[in-house]
């Protein structure tokens, strides 16, 4: 549902008293701050304002996120991918002559810029600060890239690689903005302004036909937009809008609905139109990221972690629980999310963020951050360097975890997600004063505050997502007035909020900001927010499993972990390879049900265990801080309950486990005491669960095994799309499952359907696929039928090519089905072999036989 904004951003203030606290849906857009940067005139006002990249820095478990983000992989980049390495870049030479010019770097530097500005500096005075420990030479590594990139600006205002400059690529030029910004943010650089403005006066400039033609840049667009708007909220140069008008019309068209199933396209692409309707105050651009955002999750979403299946694209066909999403696009969706946060005031927003950032992230990365895998699904139990297309869309490795440069894109962009994170804890508001959106330990320093406001320590110690309370300390450098506004997450009922000691009122607080204002002294107040996490079943509305949440954790079966090596890799920096060594087969046993049953008490089924007290050191005040890495697999809390193992369900031929099946499930197995642990935890998961049917007269089907595929010559993409009964529009059609015989050009190949009994067959259809303009797969040279003739003796079985019959022929003919009729045969196996087109592959989407 789509809710108007100038709702949500109307503020209900009336009836409160100086001292009480109210919750409200968003923070208000009238007003504005003398001291951060806000939308300026004509653009539409935001109730959050962005704080200065190093204002909030991290503590707690978020410090320890920091830190290995920074000591290990992704803060010694340069170690291991040749992308990041100066020697020959592109982008670090003047000219803009060298190799290696394209995304990698800028994504890397994207995040690194601001991973190392959060761990270098800081006050380290009382010692709680985790990130300080991190190398200091990072801030200097970022310096060094940044002034390279700036010193290779032009005349005419481009910048970096020569090979992006011909046909102008802008796509591998926006990580570097973000990048560019983000040191401005901090150090206040005005070169940074002057390089922005000379920049964009080329794109001002550039040809229409040559802006954003297409590819990455024209999806990706609002990446651009974004920049020019933060650089016109600081100029006020109104051509900066003109400009901003012409990326609109030239961006993919996100508000006719979803320009892109790739998944990354989409996290960063659905809020392009919204991001637009702060200057055009359109209300269909306003609506078109709020549908965007719907109906991909309703169509291959609403699973646990808070992603969407597109390892790589969307498929139809594919939105099981076991379909993946890449490493890029979890950091790229927390990304829009922390921003659409800002923009409209809308808890749901960082809600959102929290479940990917607390879920799917984690357990994209091993436990040390010195690897991660580019595909995770949430039920995923094996993570090999095996091809197991097309469970998933890709072949190759795709689900060991590796440090090297076979996940190119998603390595190198991966840095931005805990970083991020940190930069958008906490904003500024435009009634002067301070708005926790995402909750997390961490520290800052920020004006707030009535006249010239004053410097406010505001300090929050808290496990949070791992335990119910926050404790923020709030402390100002004089006597002042102003608001701090703690957003409820909507899954909390019934929170409760204390100050100074003293209960305060919190109705109706759940997804809205609760908004206190009052005189604060500088002696210090302290906050208590408890925040009751109760277990929470969701039936999914496109899967058949049931996610169990705790708070903003979901969890998963707690399986035993085989770790290998690859004995190749070098020895600082392995490969490794992650086998189950537990039963992970289970469903769970919650007693009678029925569907849909009572989730609220099929709830008190499971059981809470915390980390055990030896799991935490103390720090300061009130709160034990966690000084352990959050998301180990042995500091992990826990859920107890019942569960029945599920013999049938077992990893099906792409080697990735089978898909669920609909409803309630019978096992004859016996009742197990079973553990849950968080998803982020969980490096192998089940984290959506059938349901065991309790009634032992109930008529719930048996588990079907894993279906065998039909047979070919060679398989790349999906052999069960031969006869699934979907067919395309067209050819070319990307957007159903299909079967090739890709990479193989030239050959000769077959398929084959083997029959359980003899059958009586006649004549066949094909419908081809053939991606002209786009791939290599065309339709075939030629192709015939052929059947087994075994004349009952087996040994002596022929395949014979079967009589046409009319003058059907064996149509070559794409965008259509192509029939043919033959002299009648019985049979147990018919095979249908193609020759490909010379240099040319191939593929179906249906072959279909019948008498």
């Amino acid at each position: 549902m789509v809710i108007a904004l100038t709702v949500l951003l109307a503020a209900a203030f009336q009836g409160a008293s100086r001292d009480d606290s109210v919750t409200v849906a968003a923070p208000p857009t009238s007003g504005e701050s003398p001291w951060y940067v806000g939308h300026r005139a004509p653009l539409a006002p935001e109730p959050l304002l962005k704080l200065p990249v190093g204002t909030v820095r991290a503590r707690g478990w978020l410090a320890r996120q920091i830190d290995l983000a920074a000591s290990e992989m992704f803060g010694r980049l340069p170690e291991l991918s040749h992308w990041c390495r100066p020697e020959k870049s592109a982008w670090r030479s003047k000219d803009g002559r060298g190799e290696n010019g394209w995304e990698e770097l800028p994504y890397w530097l994207k995040g690194f810029t601001s991973l190392a500005i959060l761990v270098d500096g800081g006050d380290e005075s009382d010692g709680t600060d985790g990130a300080a420990s991190a190398d200091p030479k990072l801030r200097a590594l970022a310096v060094e890239w940044l002034e390279a990139i700036l010193a290779s600006q032009r005349d005419d205002g481009w910048f970096g690689p020569e090979s992006n400059h011909a046909q102008p690529d802008l796509w591998p030029n926006m990580p570097v903005l973000w990048a560019m910004r983000t040191w401005h943010e901090s150090t206040g650089d005005a070169r940074i302004l002057d390089f922005l403005k000379k920049y964009f006066r080329y794109e001002l400039a550039l040809p229409r036909e040559k802006l954003l033609p297409d590819s990455w840049q024209k999806v990706r667009g609002g990446d651009n937009l974004d920049v020019v708007h933060w650089l016109y909220d600081r100029t006020g140069e109104p051509w900066l809008l003109e400009l901003a008008q012409r990326l609109h019309e030239r961006t993919a068209d996100w508000t006719a609905g979803i320009a892109s199933w790739h998944g990354v396209n989409f996290c960063q692409g659905f809020r392009e139109p919204f991001q637009f309707f702060v200057q055009s105050h359109e209300i269909r651009h306003r609506d078109a990221m709020y549908l965007n955002y719907a109906e991909m999750m309703a169509k291959f979403g609403q699973v646990a972690g808070g992603m969407f299946g597109a390892d790589e694209n969307c498929r139809v066909g594919y939105r099981d629980p076991r379909q993946a999403a890449e490493a890029c696009s979890m950091v790229e969706f927390m990304s829009s999310f922390e921003l659409l946060g800002a923009q409209t005031g809308e808890t749901v927003w960082f809600d959102r963020c929290e479940d990917v950032a607390f879920n799917s992230l984690p357990a994209a990365m091993d436990e040390n951050l010195r690897s991660l895998h580019y595909l995770t699904a949430p039920n995923m139990v094996v993570c090999d360097a095996k091809d197991h297309s097309p469970g998933v869309e890709n072949g190759g490795c795709m689900l060991a975890f590796s440090p090297d440069e076979r996940y190119r894109c998603c390595q190198h962009n991966v840095v931005q997600g805990w970083p991020y994170f940190v930069e958008h804890l906490w904003f500024a508001t435009r009634d002067r004063g301070l708005a926790a959106a995402l909750l997390a330990p961490c520290k800052l320093v920020a004006k707030a505050g009535d006249g010239e406001g004053a410097d406010v320590r505001i300090e929050v110690e808290t496990n949070y997502p791992f335990e119910e309370s926050l404790r923020i300390r709030v402390q100002p450098s004089r006597s002042t007035r102003f608001p701090v506004y703690l957003r409820v997450p909507a899954w909390c009922a019934a929170p409760r909020l204390s100050i100074d000691g003293e209960d305060e009122p919190m109705d109706a607080a759940a997804g809205r900001f609760v908004r206190i204002e009052r005189e604060w002294e500088p002696e210090g107040h302290e906050i208590q927010v408890t925040l009751p996490m109760a277990v929470r079943l969701r039936w999914g509305k496109l899967s058949p499993g049931l996610p169990v949440d705790r708070g903003p954790l979901t969890y998963s079966l707690d399986i035993a972990e085989e770790w290998s090596v690859d004995e190749a890799a070098p020895n600082e920096w392995p490969t490794t390879e992650l086998h189950p060594a537990s039963p992970w087969n289970y469903g769970l046993e919650l007693g009678p049900v029925e569907i849909p049953f009572d989730l609220v008490k099929q709830a008190a089924a499971f059981r809470y265990v915390p980390a055990t007290p030896q799991d935490v050191k103390l720090k300061t005040g009130e709160v034990a801080l966690l000084d352990w890495e959050p998301f180990e697999h042995r500091h992990a809390p826990r859920l107890l309950t019942k569960g029945r193992r599920i013999p049938a369900w077992q990893l099906d031929w792409t080697g990735l486990v089978a898909p669920l099946q609909s409803g309630l499930v019978k096992s004859d197995e016996l009742v197990e005491e079973i553990t849950l642990i968080p998803m982020g935890c969980a490096r192998l998961r089940i984290s959506e669960f059938p349901l065991i049917d309790h009634d032992p007269h109930s008529r719930a089907p048996e588990w079907k095994a894993p279906s065998v595929p039909p047979k070919a010559s060679h398989v790349h993409d999906d052999p069960f799309a031969l006869n699934d009964g979907v067919v395309p529009k067209r050819s070319i059609d990307h957007t159903v499952p299909r079967f090739t015989f890709w990479d193989h050009l030239g050959t000769v190949e077959w398929v084959q359907y083997d029959f359980a009994q003899p059958r009586r067959v006649a004549r066949s259809a094909v419908y081809w696929f053939d991606d002209t303009g786009k791939g290599r797969c065309r339709v075939p040279k030629s192709w015939r039928l052929l059947w087994l003739d075994d004349d009952g003796a087996g040994a002596d079985a022929k395949w014979r090519e079967v009589e046409l019959a009319g003058a059907s022929g064996y149509g070559v003919v794409p965008n259509r089905i192509n029939d043919v009729t033959f002299t009648p045969v019985t049979t147990k196996s018919l095979r249908l072999e193609v020759t490909l087109q010379p240099e040319f592959s191939g593929g179906l989407f249906e072959w279909t036989v019948g008498e």
